[in-house]
């Protein structure tokens, strides 16, 4: 029969098996918490969701009237009110942001069909020998693929492009700039007037966009041009519906880029 411990001992094994039952409560009540915060940031605009002025509102509702789609135009931007400060700038500025993370978001999507074999393969030996060639349909999802997420890269560029406008505007218009900002702007215009590098800034933003539309046409066509199947296929369904959407945001976008007045 095993000699009884040491009732200090046994004190000290208690103990030491409390606090490790302590310390699994407290990071399983943390890691739930954290969980939970995350699930709420991802479902929750970036921006904070607080209600606007009623002259922000107005204004906001004023854009958006220029626009193709003046509802997905208001209720797309309007949990970023706070940020835009009845700027038509960087109202311009939010909207690139959201129509490239839309396109980042469809970008993504695609590949995921693709790596999950949307699209299928055509019967028949490769070129080269072993299995099938790819389906026009996986044809075009790759396509669309390259061409929507080059779409994202130009709105974020718009986006980027529309950061440096709002500066120029106050100087043009002869609003005191900060020293930093007064500094960026003639260094990169290259001794450029106020006035000339914001018309360059909204020209670039203009092409930018406007690009990003054309890329987003050429994902639509792609999948129309890979015939009936792929068109009506569940890829080729989802992808259409999405790029119709998309196109959608950027077209607002460029809306109110044209809208900002020099």
């Amino acid at each position: 029969m095993a000699a009884p411990q040491p009732r200090a001992a046994l004190t000290i094994h208690h103990l030491r098996r409390h606090l490790v039952l302590v310390v699994f409560t407290v990071a399983a009540a943390a890691t739930r918490g954290a969980s939970t915060h995350t699930t709420a940031a991802s479902s929750a605009p970036s921006a904070a969701i607080e209600s606007p002025s009623p002259a922000t509102a107005s204004f906001l509702r004023a854009r958006c009237a220029t626009t193709l789609y003046p509802a997905l135009c208001y209720n797309s931007l309007l949990p970023y009110a706070s940020e835009v400060h009845e700027s038509p700038a960087r109202l311009a500025h939010v909207a690139a942001d959201v129509a490239a993370a839309r396109l980042r978001a469809l970008s993504a999507r695609v590949k995921d069909i693709l790596r999950h074999g949307g699209g299928g393969t055509d019967p028949g030996p490769a070129e080269g020998g072993g299995g099938g060639r790819p389906s026009s349909e996986t044809a075009a999802l790759r396509d669309c693929a390259s061409t929507i997420s080059a779409a994202a890269s130009l709105a974020r560029q718009s986006s980027a492009e529309l950061t440096k406008l709002e500066p120029d505007l106050d100087a043009a218009a002869g609003t005191t700039l900060p020293a930093s900002s007064s500094s960026s702007s003639a260094a990169g215009g290259g001794g450029m007037s106020s006035s000339r590098q914001a018309r360059w800034e909204v020209s670039n933003a203009k092409t930018w966009l406007s690009a990003a539309m054309a890329n987003e046409g050429t994902c639509a066509d792609g999948l129309v041009e890979a015939g009936a199947t792929a068109a009506s296929s569940p890829a080729g369904k989802e992808v259409t519906a999405g790029v119709a959407t998309v196109k959608q945001y950027t077209s607002n976008a460029l809306a109110l880029v044209n809208a900002i007045t020099l």
